[in-house]
């Protein structure tokens, strides 16, 4: 009799009356347009991953093909972009895939995927303010102005082990810039959604502004020799060939992650049903053309195997023979990795206070303030844990479980547009997927959720496979660090969610129909 209530307490779902009602109810201020949401979106996609991760990408296992490896990441967060369309049109809360994962397959899926977009979000941003002091530092120096090194680097760091392996080294430094910026970003955020939104729309037109201004100049210094072979021989594993096209998409699948953030935003959107997919999608083919076009200068003005650096452009921009153009590029960079910040620690702060209402987290998370209307004491304690992240760890190696996390979360939003179209087929989205779908023995498979979940598990499983290669190559960390992660996870849900859950407490008072529509 336990284990058939706990099986039913996991699988417990929201309906869609339940979903309706608490878009009514939620105490957010609704202040934000499509432009805006755009902005959101490309101010939360347009950082690390193209600054950073397309040298290492390209220098490690595409080569000149890497512009294939964005097209194929592009690709697989379009369809699920697609999906997120669908879904914010019908459901228009904060929450993103955790909200639709509760409509889908239920409480404890909920949690799995709260768990992983904290990976996404909260782990993310911490990369990011990492990156963030190592190009301000790099940025001040150009001004005269020395920062130690201990202000920039972490407490604990990797070195390079026998056989290949990784070890965890504690050192002398704690990165207080990165940390600082953090700290700044939680400020602006506490202020207000639309303050933070005016600052983030500055910060976008100035960073694709250099993007653009890189482009249009590395353009007349590209030699085309450097695109030859297009597609290198493969070395063995993933590296170069046609394996390593698609390990590359992995690794900067990354870089796209987030115009998700624009669908955490439902609740504060103006017309969400209507805004919140054209800040989906409308980022993204942004962002992804700003991608394409910048790789393939970037891999025509310098050889490829030279690429695998912390600063890729800095070393095309040198090959360009154009000094002041670099300075440029770290002002670019310092302010774009700013909107980075800001998009991610908006939408993991927007998570958790949808799953604060729903009992899953302390009620902290779901505070609001009384002036700013925004959950104020859970951005703060997100703030303070990514500044702590950001000042202690070691942020390099978990890039690669940040995109297992979100490929995961992908292909369960994909998988929930499939799941409602079935459950509830009398309802009708006022953005539905296009290409429409096939039946199979009346249940409705709409091809592009079902493209969604395929390219989501073509991100994942080139991952999965070096993870486990490291593994058996005496190089444990990266499983380990997976395997604590979920652990703790898996703790928090037992200890705290299960016991506190609203959802199950109004259906022990009383029980929610089993047809969620």
């Amino acid at each position: 009799m336990i284990s058939a209530f706990r099986s039913s307490r996991l699988g417990l779902r929201k309906t869609m009356a339940q979903i309706e009602a608490e878009a009514d109810s939620h105490g957010l201020k609704r202040s934000l347009s499509a432009w805006h949401l755009i902005m959101l979106g490309i101010g939360s996609i347009i950082g690390a991953g193209i600054y950073v991760m397309t040298g290492t990408a390209a220098a490690n296992y595409a080569g000149p093909s890497i512009l294939l490896s964005f097209t194929i990441a592009g690709l697989a967060c379009l369809f699920t972009a697609l999906s997120y369309g669908e879904l914010a049109s019908t459901m228009p809360v904060s929450g993103s895939a955790y909200t639709y994962a509760y409509a889908s397959m239920g409480e404890l899926a909920a949690w799995i995927v709260g768990w992983l977009l904290l990976l996404e979000y909260g782990i993310s941003s911490a990369g990011v303010s990492a990156g963030f002091s190592g190009y301000a530092s790099s940025l001040l120096a150009d001004f005269g102005i020395a920062v130690p090194d201990w202000l920039t680097v972490p407490y604990i760091q990797t070195v390079p082990g026998p056989h290949g392996t990784t070890l965890l080294d504690v050192g002398h430094g704690i990165n207080l810039i990165g940390a600082g910026a953090s700290l700044l970003v939680t400020g602006v955020l506490v202020l207000g959604v639309s303050e933070s939104a005016r600052i983030n729309s500055i910060i976008v037109v100035l960073k694709v502004s250099v993007l653009l201004v890189f482009v249009a100049l590395g353009i007349r210094a590209i030699h085309p020799s450097n695109w030859v072979p297009f597609i290198p021989p493969n070395e063995g594993g993933f590296r170069y060939g046609i394996p390593g096209i698609f390990r590359a998409a992995s690794v900067i699948f990354f870089a796209y992650v987030g115009f998700e953030a624009v669908s955490t935003a439902s609740s504060e959107a103006r017309n969400p049903k209507r805004d919140v997919p054209i800040g989906i999608i409308g980022s993204l083919l942004a962002c992804t053309a700003v991608y394409i076009c910048v790789a393939a200068v970037m891999v025509g003005v310098v050889p490829f195997r030279q690429l695998n650096v912390a600063d890729p452009l800095a070393i095309a921009v040198n090959a360009m023979h154009q000094p002041w153009l670099s300075l440029f590029i770290k002002i670019g960079a310092v302010t774009g990795l700013c909107s980075v910040m800001l998009g991610m620690q908006y939408g993991q702060s927007r998570i958790f206070f949808t799953m604060s209402r729903d009992g899953l987290l302390p009620k902290a998370f779901g505070k609001l303030h009384p002036r700013f209307r925004t959950p104020w004491l859970g951005t703060i304690l997100l703030g303070a844990a990514v500044a702590a992240g950001t000042a202690l760890l070691p942020i390099d190696i978990i890039s690669d479980l940040v995109s297992i996390g979100t490929g995961a979360a992908f292909g369960i939003v994909s998988f929930t547009v499939i799941w409602q179209r079935n459950v509830c087929p009398d309802l009708r989205p006022p953005f539905p997927v296009p290409l429409g779908g096939i039946r199979i023995r009346g249940l409705w498979l709409g091809i592009v959720p079902m493209l969604g979940i395929l390219f989501s598990l073509l991100m994942v499983v080139p991952l999965m496979i070096d993870m486990v290669r490291a593994l058996l190559n005496h190089n444990p960390v990266p499983a380990l660090l997976f395997i604590t992660y979920s652990t703790i996870g898996a703790l928090c849900y037992l200890f705290y969610g299960f016991r506190h859950s609203r959802l199950a407490a109004q259906n022990r008072a009383a029980p929610i129909p089993e047809r969620p529509c």
